[in-house]
């Protein structure tokens, strides 16, 4: 990807990523998650991880899965309402970003297009 990803955005993804599922899930199958929307490495995702958790947007617990422990995160309220927030945050910047990269005529005509193919 050329456009970097900063570490706000990287946050979100992650914290969406981990809401997915109601009783957590472990680190290996997150950086997967996140590595199949964005290039990045397993040595960056478990920092944020671990940062993630001490902010307490995260609880963990682990489990004993073929002999070996597994970490799994999982969300908390903190970390639901970041979580909203950022939606509602990207939402307005990612509008504002298509609106100045491809003109507000392409996004309305995007916008009818789907939603002509909706009611078809």
């Amino acid at each position: 990807m050329v456009f970097n990803t900063g570490s706000t955005l990287l946050d979100a993804i992650v914290l969406s990523v981990v809401s997915k599922e109601k009783e957590g899930t472990y680190g290996y199958k997150i950086t997967q998650d996140v590595r199949n929307v964005i290039d990045v490495s397993e040595s960056t995702l478990y920092p944020v991880l671990r940062r993630l958790q001490k902010e307490e947007c995260f609880e963990t617990y682990d489990k004993a899965i073929d002999g070996r422990n597994r970490r799994y995160y999982k969300i908390t309220e903190k970390g639901s309402a970041q979580l909203a927030l950022y939606k509602v945050e990207w939402k307005n910047y990612s509008t504002k970003i298509s609106n100045i990269l491809l003109g507000e005529d392409t996004l309305k005509k995007n916008n009818e297009e789907r939603l002509g193919s909706d009611n078809d």
